[in-house]
């Protein structure tokens, strides 16, 4: 499996952005433009990138990167299910978000909704609602919420994910790793009070990683990495990934 670390936060490259061992880095020059703009140039560089990878896992420092990661995978054939674990509903648009935080609108956006300039640029298709599955979205902004009631978009609790899984289709993994709670994944940048263990999805990924239909997944880093307690927090999501790639599960049988 190739790994890929795309060390960027809407656009601005992170400083000691965490990427596991043996991960390419992926830093093209980016023009000196609006964020949106940006993040155009880097996700349709990463949509080639991942359109000539074999089962790619990305670290991203957003949940922006996801738009490039599916139109590399649409490029390849591939039109999966998309599983979105994440503590916050990310379907904001210009006129519902009430901080103008453009990385809060990704599954706005995938589904075509509000901003569409990276979308176009880099020529992802819609996403249709029923293909797209949020897991925890406990942080919802008022009118985000009424949007997201509307969408046809389903959201479930962490330990539903697997009973809601279609059979037979391919599946993206998006896993912001703020669904788990702060107590147990420290120093995140947008925490949110509650959500489920990190024991808690580490099972749901296993599940899903079970199912041997992933084709991709992408892990948010969105914790700040030059703060004191970052060695916790890339602890805490390494187990994360090594859960959905069946890491642990080679190990005790060998």
């Amino acid at each position: 499996m190739q790994t890929l670390a795309v060390p960027f936060h809407v656009g601005d490259f992170v400083e000691g952005f965490h990427a596991p061992a043996g991960a390419t880095l992926f830093r093209p020059e980016l023009p000196a433009l609006a964020p949106s703009q940006r993040m155009a140039a880097l996700f349709g560089d990463l949509a080639g990138e991942v359109a000539r990878a074999g089962t790619p896992l990305v670290y991203a420092g957003d949940c922006m990167a996801p738009l490039g990661v599916l139109a590399g995978l649409e490029r390849r054939g591939l039109s999966p299910f998309v599983v979105w674990l994440d503590a916050h509903g990310d379907f904001n648009t210009w006129e519902t978000t009430p901080s103008g935080y453009i990385g809060g609108m990704p599954v706005a956006m995938m589904a075509g909704r509000g901003e569409q300039t990276i979308v176009r640029a880099i020529g992802l298709r819609t996403v249709e609602p029923g293909r797209i599955l949020i897991a925890d979205a406990r942080d919802v902004d008022p009118a985000e919420g009424v949007a997201l009631d509307g969408s046809g978009i389903r959201i479930v609790g962490v330990e539903e994910i697997a009973r809601a899984l279609p059979a037979d289709v391919p599946i993206y993994v998006h896993l912001d790793v703020d669904v788990v709670t702060p107590s147990e994944m420290p120093a995140l940048r947008f925490p949110a009070a509650g959500g489920p263990s990190l024991s808690s999805v580490e099972k749901a990924l296993r599940a899903i990683g079970g199912t041997g239909r992933a084709v991709c997944a992408t892990v948010a880093c969105t914790w700040n990495p030059l703060g004191p307690s970052a060695g916790a927090a890339a602890a805490a999501t390494d187990r994360l990934v090594a859960a959905l790639t069946g890491q642990r599960r080679r190990a005790a049988s060998g």
